[in-house]
């Protein structure tokens, strides 16, 4: 996990930059093959310098290819409901996802990018059949089970990490800053979310791909007790 030259360019900013600008299809027919090597090129040796990494931490989450759950987030949106009709994502992540046979999303550490920011940790959503999502299948019995964990991880993670979660109130979702402590919390959480947000040069480093695969060690743990029964 030590490549020779970063795996991102400035170029990888200015078309999501340019894209937020110009978010139609004919800017975008004439930008693929800008788009290709500045994004999804990127992206895909991205996925190939952190697989074996992320093996290492755990077998079951795997890599494309191998049968496994790692994926990227989709460039054209799904505008068929939406009142934002803007047809492309100005964004993309790489996703590391638990594998999980019920409803809802599992947990996943990921890696994203934007024009202005890149991300990298954990999240986790119920979905709309919250009993038989992997937030209530398997982290709600393990809160139970172990009530002081979440603050355990907060003590851990708080200093580097932000952590905010989703929990509905009168059918809206509503997000809220800080750490899910209580028991209290996790009945109504729906979504949770712990990142660290740095700035666009920390993806054109070279050590990227180290830094990420450290950052990854850090919430693996949060992925393990939201979607592992084990």
């Amino acid at each position: 996990m030590s490549p020779s030259k970063p795996v991102f360019t400035n170029e990888t900013f200015r078309f999501f930059k340019d894209l937020a600008r110009n978010n139609h299809k004919d800017w975008m027919d004439a930008n693929r093959d800008r788009y290709q090597s500045a994004v999804v090129q990127p992206f895909r040796h991205l996925l190939e310098e952190l697989s074996p990494a992320v093996v290492r931490l755990d077998m079951r989450l795997g890599t494309v290819g191998r049968g496994g759950a790692a994926s990227f987030s989709r460039i054209n949106r799904d505008i068929r409901f939406a009142k934002d009709k803007t047809p492309y994502r100005p964004h993309m992540y790489l996703k590391f996802a638990a594998l999980f046979s019920g409803q809802g999303e599992p947990g996943e550490m990921y890696v994203g990018l934007s024009a202005n920011t890149v991300t990298v940790g954990f999240r986790i959503y119920a979905g709309s059949k919250v009993k038989e999502s992997a937030l209530g299948q398997i982290a709600a019995p393990h809160v139970q089970a172990d009530p002081r964990w979440p603050a355990k991880q907060k003590s851990r993670l708080g200093r580097k990490y932000e952590s905010y979660w989703y929990r509905v109130e009168k059918g809206q979702w509503t997000d809220r800053q800080g750490w899910p402590l209580t028991p209290e919390d996790w009945k109504s959480l729906r979504g949770w979310i712990v990142r660290r947000k740095l700035k666009p040069a920390a993806a054109t480093s070279a050590n990227f791909t180290r830094e990420i695969g450290k950052m990854f060690r850090d919430v693996y743990p949060l992925l393990r007790f939201t979607s592992f029964s084990d």
